[in-house]
């Protein structure tokens, strides 16, 4: 298990959620292949993303697998315009590579942005600090271990 893998395993059990993590065959950089990979539906991914503002500061926003953010609307939520972040400011602010950037188990506290879509279903996938590892929860629970806004990000 790497290190961001443990880091997020430890928040989880800190938080007390107790599902497991789960390793993939393959690397699933994209809500699609992670759909492919745990045979479930691409709505059910929470991807976790991190836009970046106009004065420098990480927004996450955990958005539905199939779905884009829109930015306007965020931007509008946020207060300042936003932007989806490059992967060296990715991996500053959160300790994690595009692909595995988790919901929980940051380098430094992130606002949270929970598409409302990701509310209609009763298992989510989350990724768990890297491409290849992820972890099973409930809306509830996405929203406990963030403790997140709810909003609509299309």
């Amino acid at each position: 298990m790497n290190a961001g893998t443990q880091r997020v395993a430890q928040v989880l059990r800190e938080r007390g959620h107790t599902g497991d993590i789960v390793e993939l065959p393959q690397s699933a950089h994209t809500a699609a292949q992670a759909a492919a990979a745990l045979g479930c539906s691409a709505d059910q991914i929470a991807k976790s993303l991190v836009f970046r503002t106009a004065s420098g500061e990480a927004v996450l926003v955990i958005a539905s697998g199939s779905g884009r953010v829109d930015e306007t609307r965020l931007a509008e939520v946020v207060g300042e315009p936003v932007a989806l972040a490059d992967a060296e400011f990715v991996r500053e602010r959160t300790g994690f590579a595009i692909g595995g950037v988790a919901p929980v188990g940051h380098l430094e506290p992130l606002p949270v942005w929970i598409d409302e879509a990701l509310l209609r279903h009763e298992t989510l996938w989350a990724a768990a600090g890297h491409p290849r590892t992820v972890f099973r929860l409930t809306p509830d629970e996405l929203l406990s271990l963030t403790a997140g806004r709810v909003i609509a990000v299309r």
